[in-house]
């Protein structure tokens, strides 16, 4: 439970946020190890430095950022623990003072005005800046992760286990028709090389020309490619028998044996 300390009038700002803050870490440490919560297991719910969850609780002023800050880290750690963050960090002074402004303050040079609203401005701009960034942080995070499972999914997309695989050395080689990897090179070099893929049933495809790979995804039925090579296209599909195959202006063949629909 949250106690409240009367303070020595005679005690400075700065000794009273020591006393303080040994208060109000030696209670968070308590409730903490009472819950069998661990200062790592803290730091990774409210994404706040272990050494500075640590400091709080050892009451060490030294070792934290300015007061306002400190407010904001006793807040999420005693609201991470079921308690009243709010309470917690209001109980923490942060040195400032009130003034009373008499009607004579036209009369007063500019520089010694302290208006209580420009402390208020103070404290949202902060709170602002600290919710924008962490927001920022947030969005760059999952925009990254949905970056690399699109390109895992791109790259590890493989043709169905159980799909015919063969060679098709050449196209002209009539032996090796139900296969789902084909390779075509021309008989004269200077001559290049053009593949026409028709799908009739969606197969997984990829094209390497000339030692590169050009294309690797799935292509639906009714779909319709053209690739072209100087010196070899090799041609690989899951689905062989729903690939249709048209070699340098060629009669269509089918690249292998048909896969039944489900």
């Amino acid at each position: 439970m949250l106690t409240e300390n009367m303070q020595s009038p005679s005690m400075n700002p700065q000794q009273q946020q020591v006393e303080k803050l040994r208060e109000l870490g030696s209670q968070l440490r308590q409730v903490r190890e009472e819950q069998s919560i661990s200062i790592d297991e803290v730091a990774t719910k409210t994404r706040i430095q272990a050494r500075l969850l640590v400091a709080i609780e050892e009451g060490d002023l030294e070792r934290l950022p300015e007061p306002v800050y400190i407010q904001g880290l006793i807040k999420q750690f005693a609201e991470t623990l079921g308690l009243n963050g709010r309470e917690y960090a209001s109980a923490f002074p942060t040195g400032t003072q009130t003034y009373t402004i008499t009607p004579s303050w036209r009369q007063l040079p500019a520089t010694q005005l302290r208006p209580r609203h420009l402390y208020v401005i103070y404290i949202l701009l902060v709170i602002a800046s600290v919710s924008g960034l962490s927001y920022w942080f947030d969005q760059r995070s999952a925009e990254k992760n949905t970056q690399q499972e699109t390109t895992q999914q791109q790259v590890e997309q493989e043709p169905i286990a159980g799909q015919p695989e063969a060679k098709l050395g050449s196209v002209n080689s009539p032996a090796s028709q139900d296969s789902s990897q084909a390779s075509s090179q021309p008989q004269s070099q200077t001559e290049p090389v053009e593949v026409k893929v028709s799908i009739k049933q969606d197969s997984w495809i990829r094209v390497i020309s000339d030692g590169e790979t050009v294309y690797q995804g799935t292509l639906a039925k009714g779909q319709n490619q053209t690739w072209t090579a100087q010196k070899q296209l090799t041609l690989k599909a899951g689905n062989a028998g729903g690939v249709m195959v048209e070699y340098n202006q060629q009669s269509p063949q089918v690249l292998g044996m048909a896969i039944p629909a489900k």
